[in-house]
C-alpha cells in the first residue's frame, strides 16, 4: 500500500472513538474525530519558532481547525495548503482570512488527508487528528518529491514510540520504520489544558526530516522482515522466523526478488537452510528484536536477499 498503511502496527481491536462533543467559538467539536483546536498562542509561536518557516515555503496542514496556526503562518510564508474534512471548520477558516491580504495566501483542500494525493510542499506543520497519526506519518514519508521536515503534534506515547531506541520498552516497528526513512526529534511537551476542549492524553511535538536519498531498500520487502521480527519482539529471531508461515512469506519474498534481479535459484534450494544460515553467519540467532538497531536489521535484510 504505497500509503504506507501496510507499515503500521495493527491497531488494537477495541471500541470506535467516542463521540463527545465540546462548544467553542459558537462551534461544536467533535472529539470523536480528533477535533481538538490548538489555543495557546505561546504553543502555537513556538511551533512556528521549529519549523523555520522561509518567505518562500509552500507548507501543508492537516486539521487547520480555527486557524490558529494557519494564520501565523501565513504571516510568513508564501503560501499554506489547508487540508481539512470538516466542512463547518472549511467555513470558519474562510471567514478569518476573509478581505485581508492572506486570503490570496491560503489554498484550501477538502477531504479525508488519506484519501488524497498530496501537493507539493516545501515543508508539513500540523494538529493532527491522533487517529491517523501512523498511516500520515508514512505517507508523508514515502511522499516524493522530498520535503524539508514536517513539524508533528502526537498523542505523547505516539511521539515516544517514534524517537524510541533499541533496549527501550517502547521501541517498536513504528520505531525502526521510522527511523529508516527520517531522522525523528521529540521538540517539546505540551499538555491537554492547551487545547479546547482538552483532549484525554498528553501532546508532543515532534520534527520528522526525511532522509535524502533514502536507504537503497525496498519499503514493502523491508516492512515484512521487520513485521515479523517484531511480532513477539521478545523472542530470538531463531525462533521468530521458524514457523512454516513466515518460511512461506520469505519463500515467496525471495523468489520474486531473485526474477526481478535475474538471479538463478538453485533446484534443491530451501529458505529454512537460507534463513538459518543467515542467522548463524551474522549471530543473529539469539537475538531478539527489542535490542536490535537499524544496522542490524539492514545487515540481515541485504543478507536474506543475496542469492548462495
Amino acid at each position: 500500500d504505497p500509503s504506507g498503511a501496510a507499515a503500521m502496527p495493527k491497531a488494537r481491536a477495541g471500541k470506535r472513538p467516542e463521540r463527545r462533543e465540546g462548544r467553542a467559538g459558537g462551534i461544536l467539536f467533535n472529539t470523536g474525530a480528533g477535533q481538538h483546536i490548538l489555543k495557546n498562542p505561546l504553543v502555537v509561536n513556538s511551533i512556528i519558532d521549529k519549523a523555520a518557516l522561509r518567505r518562500t515555503d509552500v507548507i501543508l496542514e492537516v486539521g487547520p481547525g480555527t486557524g490558529n496556526l494557519t494564520v501565523k503562518m501565513l504571516e510568513k510564508v508564501k503560501k499554506v495548503i489547508a487540508c481539512e474534512i470538516d466542512p463547518r471548520l472549511v467555513g470558519e477558516l474562510q471567514k478569518r482570512v476573509q478581505g485581508t491580504c492572506l486570503a490570496n495566501k491560503l489554498e484550501i483542500k477538502v477531504g479525508d488527508i488519506l484519501k488524497t494525493d498530496l501537493p507539493f510542499f516545501d515543508a508539513c506543520v500540523a494538529n493532527l487528528p491522533y487517529q491517523i497519526s501512523s498511516p500520515f506519518v508514512f505517507k508523508l514519508l514515502l511522499h516524493r518529491p522530498f520535503f524539508r521536515c514536517a513539524i508533528l503534534m502526537f498523542q505523547r506515547e505516539f511521539a515516544l514510540r517514534l524517537v524510541a531506541k533499541p533496549g527501550s520498552k517502547l521501541y517498536c516497528r513504528l520505531s525502526i520504520n521510522t527511523q529508516l526513512l527520517a531522522r525523528v526529534d521529540h521538540l517539546m511537551k505540551v499538555g491537554k489544558n492547551n487545547f479546547r476542549p482538552p483532549p484525554k492524553v498528553e501532546s508532543s511535538v515532534v520534527r520528522i526530516e526525511p532522509k535524502n536519498p533514502p536507504p537503497p531498500i525496498n519499503f514493502q520487502e523491508w516492512d515484512g522482515l521487520v513485521r515479523i521480527a517484531f511480532v513477539r519482539k521478545n523472542k530470538t529471531l531463531s525462533a521468530a522466523f521458524k514457523s512454516s508461515a513466515v518460511e512461506q512469506l520469505l519463500d515467496h519474498n525471495y523468489r520474486i526478488h531473485c526474477s526481478l534481479h535475474n538471479t538463478e535459484i538453485p533446484e534443491n534450494f530451501k529458505i529454512a537452510e537460507k534463513i538459518q544460515t543467515v542467522l548463524k553467519d551474522t549471530g543473529y540467532s539469539e537475538k531478539r528484536a527489542r535490542s536490535m538497531d537499524i544496522d542490524d536489521f539492514i545487515r540481515y535484510f541485504f543478507l536474506l536477499c543475496l542469492p548462495f
